[in-house]
C-alpha cells in the first residue's frame, strides 16, 4: 500500500477533529469527548499506517527530519488520548491535531534530506524509542505550559474566553504540566543512560553536538523539578525554563537532523 492514501485520510481527521473542538469551545460549550476521542483514535490509526510504509524499507528504518516529526507527533496525539481517559487534559488536542495534521502532510510531501537507513541491534533501538517518547512528553508538557500561560493571563485581566472557562482549575494544570516534565525528564535520562552505554563513537557518529545540547536540556529540566521541589517555583517561572529546556532539546534533535541531512548531506 502507498501512504498517499491513509496521510491524506489522517490529515483530514485530524483537522475536522481541531475544528470541531475548537467551534465548540468558541460556542462556550463543551465537545463531545467521545466523538472527539473516536476522530482522534482513527486519525492516528491511519497517521500510524501511513508511518509503518514510511519508515520501514528493505535496508532498515528511514527516520529522516520529516518522518521524525510525523512520529513524534503521532507518539503525543497517542499520550494524551490515552491520559484523557483518566485526566482532564482534552483541550491539549486542540493544539495536537493542528500538529498532527502538519507532520503527517508533511512526511508524505515534503522531499527528505540524505540519510542512511537505521539497522542496529536492540540496544540502539531502545536508545530511539526513549529518545521519541522524552520528546513526546515534553512536547505534551511545553503545550501545557503555553495554556496555562494563556489561562493566566486571560483570568488575571478577567476576560476568559469560551476555550478557557472549559479548563480545568489552574492548579490543576500547574500539577499536570509538572507531573509531564517529571515523566519526560525520567525519560531523557533513560535516552541519555542507553545512549552512553550503547553508542561507541560520538564524535564519528556526528552525534556530540546533539549529546552535548540533549545534557544541557537535561539540566535545565532537573534545575526546575528541583525548584518546584525545594522553592514552590511556579507560574511564569516555571513556564520559562520549560520553554528553555524544549529548545535546547529540539535544537539538539531537529537541529541537528536539519543541518546533517539537508546542508552537510551525510
Amino acid at each position: 500500500m502507498h501512504p498517499l492514501l491513509p496521510s491524506l485520510a489522517a490529515a483530514l481527521l485530524y483537522a475536522g477533529a481541531a475544528a470541531y473542538q475548537g467551534l465548540r469551545l468558541t460556542q462556550r460549550s463543551i465537545p463531545d469527548k467521545r466523538l472527539l476521542a473516536l476522530l482522534g483514535v482513527v486519525a492516528l490509526c491511519l497517521h500510524g499506517v501511513s508511518l509503518f510504509y514510511q519508515l520501514y524499507g528493505a535496508h532498515g528504518l528511514y527516520l529522516d527530519f520529516f518522518n521524525a516529526a510525523s512520529l513524534i507527533a503521532s507518539a503525543v496525539i497517542a499520550l494524551i488520548l490515552l491520559a484523557c481517559l483518566r485526566i482532564p487534559v482534552e483541550n491539549l488536542l486542540l493544539l495536537l491535531f493542528p500538529l498532527g495534521t502538519l507532520t503527517v502532510l508533511a512526511a508524505e510531501f515534503m522531499p527528505s534530506g540524505t540519510i542512511n537507513p537505521i539497522n542496529e541491534h536492540p540496544g540502539i533501538l531502545a536508545h530511539i524509542l526513549f529518545s521519541i517518547l522524552a520528546y513526546g512528553m515534553l512536547t505534551i508538557a511545553v503545550f501545557q505550559s503555553i495554556l496555562l500561560l494563556l489561562q493566566d493571563h486571560q483570568l488575571k485581566h478577567k476576560h476568559p474566553s469560551g476555550l478557557i472557562r472549559n479548563f480545568p482549575p489552574l492548579q490543576t494544570m500547574e500539577t499536570l504540566l509538572f507531573g509531564f516534565l517529571f515523566a519526560g525528564w525520567l525519560l531523557l535520562s533513560l535516552s541519555l543512560l542507553s545512549g552512553a552505554l550503547y553508542i561507541d563513537d560520538l564524535l564519528a557518529q556526528h552525534l556530540a553536538h546533539k549529546t552535548i545540547l540533549s545534557c544541557f536540556a537535561w539540566v535545565v529540566f532537573a534545575v526546575l523539578l528541583w525548584g518546584r521541589h525545594q522553592l514552590g517555583w511556579r507560574g511564569h517561572k516555571a513556564i520559562r525554563w520549560t520553554l528553555a529546556g524544549f529548545c535546547l532539546l529540539m535544537l539538539a534533535y531537529f537541529g541537528s537532523k536539519l543541518v546533517r541531512e539537508f546542508i552537510l548531506h551525510i
